[in-house]
């Protein structure tokens, strides 16, 4: 007997069952094999553009990824430094088994979780509520609630040239078994593929033909408890296809997968296979391509850019066109995986079932791509599935609040017709939404849930209270004229003045930076990095952050309008017919939501406001704004 079962311990599963277990709740995690516990499939990498984001929302919540990287990564850097903060992604190579290995021992020690290898091969309902999960060799394990995480294992299929086999990823076995009882349940099952590129021995490869590319110094962590100095261990390199390549792939189009038939999935279409590029990319005469480390001891490279499901004596040859890996020897070789997956527009924003109670869904079952779009869900359905069974409200998070709202309500009110991966620009607010101020955005909801540690609040009022205080001494400090003022100007190419200046003006000068002004007030030199930063931000883009604030407003009464589940959408008078029909089956939480419903129009919006408010009046359904933070159920 548990109190809730978690079905996958890939990234999503690992997150679920520790956040639930973490809150108070009896806990199994049941997979597939214990030798795939949050098993990197593809590159060993964590974060990256927007998915660093994510990583920061999901440490702030209290999750484990932002940990476990931070004691397990071999080269980290700051992506998009070129651009503004709102964009600023984190990115670290991990060590692949020694992430595996610091994931299962935080499984391994959590009070109130078990860990069991099993394959789930039905789940029981009564009443429209869960009631127990079956196995393939016949237990069966009453529990009240369920968090479905089985990544790209469900019906898996491996695609190498002509050559197909049922299997998981990396040569496990897939889950056989558990697509007939979500069809049962009520699930229209679609067929979703990724792929992955061949792996090469390290001493087979030329690194004085390709551009080495070190890590960042200093390290800045993903966790917002890490305190101590990290350092990179291992660089990166930088090469890329040749026409020869590319000829090569072209001349044998008919035997790829992909082209001639044999891949019936719909694939990922930002993390396309070199085929698929050199195809809809023909202009191109080179690809970047990357040879990154899979771990201190693995002699095995991941060659990023090349993800292929080409036959192999083609990969052989392609592969060896590239400059440092003409003499390449493979140990693994690339290939597609096909795999069931449900459609997501059949949850709600708290990632549970619209139709069966207790029944979430978390990660690549749900159409995403990416360990960490996995994880986020992970922790999101695990809070929430935690937060139900012991009678509370479930957590909502909205997109002006966090990438995790952003990627919930894309996925339960627009639905993906391919494996859906986050990007910056799918955030409207992502000058509010950067991670260096996720702690500030998320971690007091972690902490009321119950996940989020003390310790983490703490450090958050601290961060505030000290950026606080520091905005307001720039406001309040003016530098004296005279030869000291102008000769700061004159050193940061500024022209000079015969009055005085203020700190905050002149902090918004692009050419002036905080640790300017901490040459010229040396009491401020013992702010920490954090509270630095976040003034700095604040302060240079004050302007736009006042404008994106003003539009948020605008837009948060629709947002906070609560919509009653129980709405007969179908008896809405000048509703359109597809209207009532998408608002009947997805319930939306709030006006907004049902608006960003595709085939919702601005009209039915209309519509729908003018029956809440005769129905407000009639003392019927009661269309009240939500309280600032407040939990929707």
């Amino acid at each position: 007997m548990a109190d809730l079962i978690v079905i996958g311990a890939g990234h999503a599963g690992c997150e679920a069952a520790l956040a639930a277990a973490r809150m108070g709740i009896d806990t199994l995690l049941l997979t597939l094999n214990m030798d795939g516990v949050a098993l990197m499939a593809c590159n060993p990498v964590i974060g990256g553009s927007a998915k660093g984001h994510l990583v920061r929302e999901l440490d702030a919540l209290g999750g484990e990824m932002g940990l476990a990287i931070d004691d397990t990564f071999l080269q980290s850097r700051m992506l998009n430094m070129g651009k503004g903060p709102a964009v600023h992604s984190l990115r670290a190579q991990a060590d692949k088994q020694a992430y595996q290995n610091r994931m299962r021992k935080a499984l391994m020690t959590c009070e109130r979780l078990t860990v069991r290898q099993g394959e789930a091969a039905s789940i029981e309902t009564e009443n429209n509520r869960i009631t127990a999960v079956t196995t393939a060799t016949g237990a069966r394990i009453p529990c009240r609630a369920v968090v479905v995480a089985t990544g790209v294992y469900l019906k898996g299929s491996i695609i190498i040239g002509e050559h197909r086999h049922d299997g998981g990823p990396q040569g496990l076995m897939n889950a056989s078994m558990l697509s007939e009882s979500l069809k049962e349940l009520g699930f229209a099952l679609r067929r979703f593929k990724t792929g992955t590129p061949a792996r090469v021995d390290v001493r087979s490869v030329d690194f004085d033909e390709m551009q080495e590319q070190k890590g960042d110094e200093p390290v800045v962590p993903f966790s917002f408890l890490t305190d101590r100095k990290l350092e990179n261990t291992y660089s990166c390199y930088l090469t890329w296809t040749t026409p020869e390549t590319h000829r090569i792939i072209l001349d044998n189009l008919d035997r790829a997968p992909l082209y001639s038939g044999k891949i019936h999935g719909i694939g990922p279409r930002y993390c396309p296979s070199i085929e698929d590029k050199v195809v809809r990319f023909a202009d191109k005469d080179r690809h970047q391509i990357f040879l990154e480390p899979e771990g201190k001891e693995s002699r095995e490279w991941y060659v990023q850019g090349m993800s292929t499901s080409m036959p192999e004596d083609v990969q052989w040859a392609m592969y060896r066109t590239i400059p440092g890996l003409r003499r390449c020897e493979f140990t693994r070789l690339g290939y597609a995986i096909e795999y069931d997956c449900i459609d997501s527009l059949e949850l709600r924003p708290t990632l549970e079932s619209l139709r069966i109670g207790g029944l979430f869904f978390a990660g690549q079952i749900n159409g995403t791509s990416g360990y960490e779009e996995a994880a986020c869900q992970g922790l999101l359905a695990g809070m929430n599935a935690a937060l139900q069974l012991q009678g509370r409200e479930q957590i909502l998070l909205t997109r002006d609040q966090a990438y995790i709202g952003v990627l919930t309500d894309d996925l339960t009110t627009k639905g993906t017709d391919e494996p859906y991966r986050m990007m910056t620009s799918r955030a409207e607010h992502r000058l509010f939404l950067r991670q260096d101020n996720a702690d500030l955005r998320l971690t007091e909801i972690g902490f009321r849930a119950g996940l989020a540690s003390a310790e983490r609040l703490e450090r958050t009022r601290k961060k505030r209270e000290e950026t606080e205080k520091l905005i307001r001494e720039l406001r309040s400090t003016r530098f004296a004229p005279g030869e000291k003022l102008n000769a700061f100007l004159r050193s940061r190419g500024q022209p000079e003045t015969a009055g005085s200046l203020n700190a905050e003006e002149l902090l918004r000068r692009p050419e002036v930076f905080l640790r300017d002004l901490q040459e010229m007030k040396p009491e401020w030199q013992d702010v920490s990095p954090a509270a630095a930063e976040q003034t700095e931000i604040a302060v240079k883009y004050a302007g736009y952050l006042e404008k994106q604030a003003h539009l948020i407003a605008q837009a948060r009464h629709m947002e906070e309008t609560r919509l009653p589940e129980d709405i007969p959408y179908e008896q809405i008078e000048h509703l359109r017919l597809e209207a009532r029909q998408k608002l009947a089956r997805q319930k939306p939480v709030s006006l907004a939501a049902a608006g960003r419903i595709p085939g919702v129009n601005p009209a039915d919006v209309a519509v729908l406001t003018v029956w809440l408010e005769k129905q407000k009046k009639s003392g019927g359904t009661d269309p009240r704004p939500a309280r600032e933070g407040e939990k929707l159920p």
